[in-house]
């Protein structure tokens, strides 16, 4: 009896084994289908959100009520909505435009911070390019440059393509929420422009089964 026991265990065990072997190389050939699922979804994603703040910064410039509060520095803070703009505009022209578009835009950073007095028309124009550069680079980037490393080290590092593109949204809307309240700081009565509105969002569709 302990004999047929002992062999039952080690059976129980061989099987044991050999299924989770095969769990673990079934997980290991779908990971590149489902991480390339994933990447297929995150382009048209990123394009949106991109594209959506965009429209929301323009309307943050349009809604102050004149040129010269768009350059005011409220105490405390060391960058005006006009210069978060400049560098909103040329961060997106170079990491998106030149480098993964090939657009030939040369960034000038330092310009950026030093610009003073533009106005609110020419803000406007510098958004607008920078949509049209993000916009017309995205369409075309597949998911396997998505996957790749982006090409070249940023901060010393080697990023995937994908996670840059997320930072470089997060970094928009985090300087776009600088310049609402910048505006309505300095704005008696300001309202909303609606700056990241749900409603830009596409509404998710079922896929047929």
């Amino acid at each position: 009896m302990a004999l047929i026991d002992a062999h039952a265990t080690r059976a129980i065990r061989l099987t044991r084994g050999i299924t989770e072997r095969k769990s673990v190389a079934s997980t290991a050939s779908n990971r590149p289908r489902r991480e390339r699922n994933l990447s297929i979804a995150f382009m048209p994603a990123i394009r949106t959100v991109l594209a959506r703040d965009l429209r929301a910064l323009a309307r943050e410039v349009e809604a102050y009520p004149d040129d010269a509060l768009v350059w005011e520095l409220l105490p405390g803070t060391a960058n005006s909505a006009g210069t978060l703009v400049l560098h909103l505009a040329g961060n997106l022209q170079h990491f998106v435009g030149a480098v993964l578009g090939q657009t030939g835009f040369v960034r000038d950073r330092e310009a950026e911070f030093a610009t003073r007095g533009l106005t609110r028309a020419e803000l406007l124009a510098r958004i607008e390019t920078a949509r049209e550069s993000v916009d017309a680079t995205l369409e075309r980037i597949t998911p396997e440059r998505c996957d790749a490393p982006y090409p070249t080290p940023v901060g010393d590092r080697t990023l995937r393509t994908a996670d840059f593109l997320l930072h470089l949204a997060t970094h928009l809307n985090y300087h776009l929420g600088q310049i609402d309240y910048h505006r309505r700081a300095l704005v008696p009565d300001a309202g909303t422009v609606d700056a990241v509105p749900i409603a830009e969002l596409p509404e998710h569709q079922p896929s047929a089964r």
